[in-house]
Formats: structure tokens, C-alpha cells, sequence
């Protein structure tokens, strides 16, 4: 959430950042409503004080016998007032708050202006793959070796569900493992979260209330699924005040993953590109502000590692401001290339989200021992997603006798060198 002081300060400055990620939208409600605000409280506190003064006269004046009938109405008239004025602000505060709950976070300078199709390549790692022979489709090899099987999984929970059987099943538990021990390695403490939270808790990471259709919800118990391991380690802090010595944190969780994913997306939808049940290993960091966006980088570099691991070609790719999920200031994704269908795909996608998201769960850090407590920074990546890495490898291992070579550092536990 944004600081409603940015907001007071800077309005048209504010505006037009906000506007770069999004031409439609206006604060200007916002404003309107502050600013009535804040004459409301000046008024109720001015009114409070001829108030303590009159009670404070008709004391005098009955202790002297004289009449105190006449003040004694006008400060019925000024408690009538103040009664008025604090209904309005019970009924404009909370819009004040859902309008700026709603509102996503300012872009870093360095973010590119423009639409998602502008974002800009900063890297690659490896050369694109070619071959001499038809490469097939991800889905095609699952199918035909029997890895993969979305008609049962159909059958049983609906089209876009993922279900991998035999050697598909080992090689997506060899995948989740490995990158699970990989960032451990790293220094991330590994954590299993719960795959439900509250509302409370993504509205601290900022799937509420703007996504709430975009998220399974429980209705009989009040709970959502996790779209994301974000949505839960964004709340590990909630409500504390932690010492700098205690920053950095950092965080590395598995979940599965899910998401309605409505709309239609042609070729995304075919196989395990776009799906509503996923796997994903989390990276998560709080950090001090002044150091977080070399933290962003160093983020970057460590989802890196684990596809120079595997061995897969990858560009990485700065997103420009319409592309910005709501709570990031700067992303980077990482992107891998299927030549089953000559296009990138994003595996990675890592953020800062600067104090938007500290600030709704309350996450703060002491820099001194008698210093003002300030926000942390938060961050996320993924480290990285299961799905579309394993039609990566699948598409990208593809030998001309049919076989797939499984990554090497992935073959001791799947017990074999090809699929």
C-alpha cells in the first residue's frame, strides 16, 4: 500500500507515475477525500477545544451562581457538531483506505515506460537451441511416453489440471528437490508453509481485495488456495519489529500452486503452459531499504543458477511499467525458450516490492538501538516454477531417436540418463 503522505505531497507526481503503469487510473477521489478529511479532523479538534473551554466557563460560572443555561446550549450545539463530523469520518475513512488498498505500487525509475510487449533483454545464458529433425511439442512427448496425462486429469478435476505418471512423476519430484537443496545450499532457510491463508494475509501480500476473483476461495471456512509461496511468506513478519542484525532474511519455500487463470490464451493453453495447478519452489527476502535493490539482483542471479544447473538456454528480460504486477516497484523475469513453439516462456519472475507490501502486515526494523522504526523491504522470485521448466527440458533434450536426456544434475534422482 502506498503512503497517503506520497499522495499529499506530490499529487501530480504521483499521478503520473501511476499512470505510466496504467492510463486509467485517477486518484483524484483520493485526494478529494484526504483532503475532507483532514479539515474534518482540524475541525473536530478545534470544536473539542471551545468545548474543554466552555465546560470549563460553566463551571465558573454555576460555582458564582450565576445562569449557565445559555453555554450550556451552545455546547450541546458544538457536541451535536462534533458527533456529525466523526460520522463522516468513520464513513470516509474506510473508503480512503479501500481506494488506496487497490491502487498498485509506484514503478522504480529505472523500469522502461511502456506496454507488455516493451519489456527489455539484459542477458541471455546459452545459445538458442536448433535441430536437424522435427521438434516436437511438450504435450506431444508426454503423451507419447506416457508422462503425461491430461484426459485423466480432466476426468477428475477439469480441463488445464496437470497429472504426471511413471518417469514424468519422478523427474517433477527430481526438480522440486533439487532446487528446494539448491537455494538452501544458498542460505535461504527452507520453509513448508501452509497451501491456505486468510484474508488478512493476502491482503498483506496484496491479493485482496483488487484479485479476489483471480484466487480459489473456501468459502465455508474463509480461506484461500495459494496462487503463489509470496502470498504466505510475506506474512512470516507480520506485526513484528525486527533489529537490523537480524536483516537480511532469507526465505525459501515449496508449494504447489493455485490459479483460475481465466480468459483464453490459444497455445498457452495447451499443455502445461498455462494450468491451474502448478509447482513452485519460492524465494522470498526482507531487507533494509538501502540495500534491496542489489538484493533484486542477487535474487535474479541465484533463479539463474539453477537453470545454468540444468543446463537451459534463458534470456532475462526487465518488465516495463504496464507489466508490473500490482505490488512491484522493479521486475526481472527469466524466460525460457521452447522450440516447440519457436517462443519464450517466463520461469522466473523476480521483484522488489520496495515497503508496499511491509507496510500492509506492519513489517518494520529498528535501525539503532533508540532510532524510529522504518519498513522493510520485501522480495520475491521464483526459484523457479516446475510446469513450464519441465516443458522446457522436455522440448529443449529432445534427441533424434526420440529420446529426452535428462539434465545431469537431475538424473541421480529420477535413476535415469534418458526418458
Amino acid at each position: 500500500m502506498l503512503d497517503i503522505k506520497l499522495l499529499r505531497e506530490d499529487p501530480e507526481g504521483i499521478a503520473r507515475r501511476l499512470k505510466s503503469r496504467n492510463p486509467e487510473i485517477d486518484i483524484s477521489e483520493i485526494i478529494t477525500l484526504d483532503r475532507r478529511r483532514l479539515e474534518l479532523i482540524r475541525q473536530v479538534e478545534d470544536l473539542k477545544a471551545e468545548r474543554n473551554r466552555g465546560s470549563q466557563a460553566v463551571g465558573r460560572l454555576k460555582k458564582s451562581g450565576e445562569d449557565a443555561s445559555t453555554l450550556l446550549k451552545k455546547l450541546a450545539d458544538i457536541a451535536a457538531q462534533i458527533d456529525a463530523y466523526e460520522t463522516e469520518l468513520k464513513e470516509i475513512e474506510p473508503r480512503i483506505d479501500d481506494l488506496l488498498a487497490r491502487l498498485p505500487n509506484l514503478p522504480h525509475p529505472s523500469v522502461p515506460v511502456g506496454r507488455k510487449e516493451e519489456k527489455v533483454v539484459i542477458r541471455s545464458f546459452g545459445g538458442q537451441p536448433t535441430a536437424d529433425f522435427p521438434v516436437k511439442h511438450h504435450l506431444e512427448i508426454g503423451e507419447e511416453k506416457g508422462i503425461l496425462d491430461f484426459r485423466r486429469a480432466a476426468m477428475i478435476a477439469g480441463a488445464r489440471f496437470p497429472m504426471y505418471v511413471g518417469m514424468g512423476a519422478m523427474l517433477e519430484m527430481a526438480l522440486i528437490q533439487f532446487m528446494f537443496a539448491f537455494h538452501a545450499k544458498n542460505g535461504y532457510t527452507p520453509v513448508l508453509p501452509p497451501f491456505l491463508a486468510n484474508a488478512d494475509s493476502f491482503y498483506v501480500s496484496s491479493q485482496l481485495p483488487k484479485f479476489a476473483n483471480e484466487i480459489y476461495h473456501c468459502e465455508k471456512d474463509d480461506l484461500y488456495l495459494n496462487p503463489t509461496a509470496e502470498s504466505l511468506l510475506a506474512n512470516m513478519h507480520r506485526d513484528e519489529i525486527l533489529s537490523v542484525d537480524e536483516l537480511p532474511k532469507y526465505y525459501v519455500a515449496y508449494t504447489p500452486c493455485f490459479r483460475r487463470e481465466a480468459g483464453t490464451y490459444g497455445e498457452e493453453e495447451r499443455g502445461l503452459i498455462r494450468v491451474h495447478q502448478f509447482n513452485k519452489v519460492e524465494l522470498f527476502k526482507y531487507t533494509t531499504p538501502d540495500t534491496s535493490y542489489q538484493e533484486l539482483d542477487d535474487l535474479v542471479h541465484e533463479a539463474e543458477g539453477v537453470l545454468q544447473a540444468l543446463g537451459i538456454h534463458y534470456r532475462v528480460v526487465v518488465l516495463p511499467t504496464q507489466d508490473l504486477a500490482q505490488q512491484s516497484s522493479k521486475t526481472i523475469d527469466i524466460e525460457v525458450y521452447l522450440p516447440g513453439q519457436n517462443r519464450y516462456y517466463e520461469v522466473s519472475s523476480c521483484s522488489n516490492c520496495e515497503e508496499f507490501q511491509a507496510r500492509r502486515g506492519k513489517v518494520r526494523y529498528r535501525p539503532g538501538p533508540k532510532e524510529k522504526p522504518r519498513y522493510v523491504h520485501t522480495l520475491n522470485g521464483s526459484g523457479v516454477a516446475t510446469s513450464r521448466l519441465m516443458a522446457a527440458i522436455l522440448e529443449n533434450n529432445q534427441l533424434p531417436d526420440g529420446r529426452i536426456r535428462i539434465p545431469d544434475a537431475l538424473q541421480p534422482m529420477v535413476g535415469a540418463e534418458y526418458l
